[in-house]
């Protein structure tokens, strides 16, 4: 084996807030460039925009975030990372805008030496960055209404 197959530590190839649209396909490439082709495994997730929540027709949602949100993203994808052996590289992005059926909220692609870490990490990864992340979400109705929604 080589030096390069026993490095400790993922390189974060991107942690993002912002408004423009995510794409899925682009973070998967990311993170595959990044691992320099130490990466047997590259697993994606992409949180999109449903149609219905609770029994309601969903329209769209409405994505906001704390000033600090995009630090502690970072600091987030940093600490679940972190000393995870086999993890060789992380993307992770949250949009923040008027978000339409389908469209992505929460991109976060994982490119780890084998299949069982690449979607242990990320799912540790969604889940973490869902409760730890300053971002909320308004749900708009197909009735007119609409409600904030904690835990985005």
């Amino acid at each position: 084996m080589t030096t390069a197959e026993h490095r400790p530590g993922a390189r974060i190839a991107r942690t993002w807030v912002g408004q423009e649209p995510l794409s899925l396909s682009a973070h998967e490439a990311l993170v595959a460039q990044a691992a320099d082709g130490h990466a047997g495994a590259v697993v994606g997730f992409s949180g999109n925009v449903r149609d219905h929540d609770a029994g309601r027709e969903v329209l769209a949602l409405e994505y906001r975030s704390h000033p600090t949100a995009q630090q502690r993203l970072a600091e987030v994808v940093a600490e679940v990372v972190a000393g995870r052996a086999g993890v060789r590289a992380v993307a992770a992005s949250h949009r923040v805008a008027l978000l339409r059926i389908g469209e992505a909220a929460l991109v976060v692609a994982v490119a780890a030496d084998h299949r069982a870490e690449a979607f242990g990490v990320c799912q540790i990864l969604v889940d973490e960055i869902k409760r730890q992340i300053p971002v909320w979400k308004r749900q708009h109705f197909a009735d007119g209404s609409a409600e904030w929604v904690a835990g985005a």
